[in-house]
């Protein structure tokens, strides 16, 4: 991606129908007819693709291939049973912490990491995709009450996210989406860049239907499911285990968005005894390709912008992940990966990240198509930076040993040469520089890497004297709870004093968000929930002020500092009523 300026360029990848998209599914298509899919509204796709395209890129997507690829598999098995063809069905994983689902009525489904964190079998999460494929078969965003609104809010997430794309000219300033999805954009696109998310989030992911809509959503899900080979009693059994999963109040999480919950309970219970499971689940490839085809059709026409050509790429190949328009997806991925490093300096190339997408992606093809030509081709690359990665040592380790480099240096020395002897050492001023730069979680890590590679050597044991130090300063949450953790009682004990002390008195909903998220039942859970909420609280009453003042930029970055980091908290229940009552 270019570091200042986002240009518009035509679409490289070739229309699905010009690319036949693959000749050994034609014939397929040509023996079986298929639904005829479209796009019956373009305006309307469009608007629910830039919608869906904004919340990946505020929350991002929760990265879990195996789970994505269930999810996937499963959808479409349900979204051909339905016989829908007004729009393209999607299935995308979202990485927020609120056990929740929801879909958008150009077809695009989501499913967050909360949600899949209960461990779902295939049955309830075949319910699950049922009830939100249903909201979309049966038109219920169209259909709502709250239509007008729902249309605006799409409407102004597409034309904001055109504006955020328009950046700040000067070429000295970084954009670095990883570090701040608005960095480099003036104050203005960066505001109504905010607001577009909040938009989204509160109105597409916080969103309640009616008795009416809810019941109708479950009713269609649990024959989908049934006709498409699962058992509709998941139903039954996700909302039973969410009961136990999801605070028993009903004023957060999924209970606030899909209401009646007792009555849908004993409705669905009812139903998937009624209900005749097919003897066998079906084949979805060709639904899949013709999907990937009427995506990357409409792709084609849109002359998108650069991260939304990318969004629209990866949905095509999640799509449909076999066949010659998947692989030419994956090696234009690939080689855009491969030309970013070529134009590094030679050693701040780092193949060591770039052969393990190369790997990721031939693994995933000697599993989904072994006979891909892709996988020897790949293979050729994947030696030749091989090669070439090995030709740098020399020259990288005199680098260090000569004692002159930046932090992004070590950090390509470890990607590139994981096993070197030098490792242990290289760990030790990496993790003294995040100590510097005040990434203290990120030291702890290199302390104990260098420690582990190397205990006894000068290095391990220099680390080891770092981690005592910072087992007292530490403010990372997370970070002291896997130090407290640890067998070495000398750095154990400190931290878990330290822990202790710090719970119910840090100062940041992030750090206690990372905490929970990262140990949810940790030994200070109850005391950092307690804290979070209390700080949520405060938020609040900041947003409630700076919304009075007309400072609507620092109310949007407390209502977003809320809603994703203490989503559970009664503050986050406040916003989330208001948001319904003023809508």
């Amino acid at each position: 991606m270019n570091g200042s300026v986002h240009r518009r360029r035509p679409l490289r990848l070739r229309s699905a129908s010009a690319l036949g998209l693959c000749g050994l599914l034609l014939p397929w298509l040509a023996a079986r007819p298929l639904a005829a899919q479209r796009i019956s509204d373009e305006r309307l796709f469009a608007q629910s693709f830039e919608a869906a395209h904004q919340a990946l890129r505020f929350f991002g997507p929760y990265e879990d291939d195996v789970e994505l690829r269930r999810v996937t598999d499963i959808g479409f098995q349900l979204a051909q049973a339905s016989g829908f063809t007004d729009y393209p069905f999607t299935f995308h994983l979202v990485d927020m912490p609120v056990p929740n689902a929801f879909a958008l009525p150009g077809g695009q489904i989501f499913i967050t990491r909360g949600m899949l964190k209960m461990g779902l079998t295939d049955d309830e999460l075949a319910g699950l995709l049922g009830h939100e494929i249903g909201h979309v078969v049966e038109n219920h965003g169209i259909r709502t009450q709250k239509r007008a609104r729902l249309l605006n809010v799409l409407g102004q997430a597409l034309v904001i996210g055109v504006l955020v794309n328009e950046v700040n000219r000067d070429e000295g300033r970084r954009n670095d989406p990883y570090i701040d999805p608005y960095a480099g954009r003036d104050s203005a696109s960066r505001v109504q860049g905010a607001a577009a998310a909040s938009l989204v989030t509160s109105e597409l992911l916080m969103r309640s239907y009616s008795r009416e809509f809810e019941d109708e959503a479950d009713a269609t899900g649990q024959r989908l499911a049934a006709q498409a080979g699962y058992d509709p009693a998941g139903t039954g059994s996700l909302m039973n285990k969410m009961s136990v999963h999801i605070p028993q109040t009903k004023e957060y999480g999924y209970w606030q968005t899909h209401p009646f919950f007792d009555q849908r309970v004993q409705h669905a219970d009812v139903r998937g005894g009624l209900l005749k499971v097919a003897g066998a689940r079906p084949d979805a490839a060709l639904f899949r390709a013709a999907t990937q085809r009427v995506l990357l059709d409409w792709a084609a026409k849109q002359g998108l912008e650069e991260d939304a050509f990318d969004y629209a790429r990866t949905v095509a190949l999640h799509t449909w992940p076999r066949g010659a328009a998947a692989d030419e997806i994956r090696l234009a991925k690939l080689h855009e990966l491969r030309d970013a490093e070529s134009a590094q300096a030679p050693l701040a190339q780092d193949f060591g990240t770039l052969i393990a997408s190369y790997e990721r992606e031939v693994e995933d093809l000697e599993e989904l198509s072994p006979e891909s030509p892709l996988i020897p081709a790949l293979g050729r690359e994947i030696a030749e930076f091989e090669e070439r990665r090995q030709a740098r040592y020399e020259d990288a380790l005199a680098v260090f040993e000569g004692g002159i480099y930046e932090t992004h240096f070590l950090e390509t020395f470890l990607s590139n040469y994981p096993r070197s002897s030098a490792t242990a050492a290289v760990e030790l001023e990496l993790g003294e520089a995040y100590s510097r730069l005040g990434r203290h979680g990120e030291a702890v890590a290199r302390f104990l890497g260098a420690s582990s590679a190397a205990p006894e050597s000068d290095a391990g044991q220099r680390a080891r004297r770092g981690l005592t130090v910072l087992a007292t300063r530490l403010r990372d949450l997370a970070a002291l709870e896997r130090l407290a953790a640890g067998a070495d009682q000398e750095i154990a004990a400190p931290a878990a004093k330290r822990l202790a002390d710090l719970a119910p008195r840090f100062d940041r909903v992030e750090d206690g968000a990372a905490y929970l998220d990262a140990f949810p039942e940790g030994q200070h859970a109850a005391e950092v929930t307690s804290r979070l909420n209390n700080l949520a609280d405060d938020l609040y009453g900041e947003v409630v002020l700076y919304q009075t003042v007309g400072d609507a930029a620092q109310a949007v970055t407390g209502i977003q500092r809320i809603l994703t980091y203490a989503p559970f908290s009664p503050a986050a229940e406040r916003l989330r009523q208001r948001m319904i009552l003023e809508g």
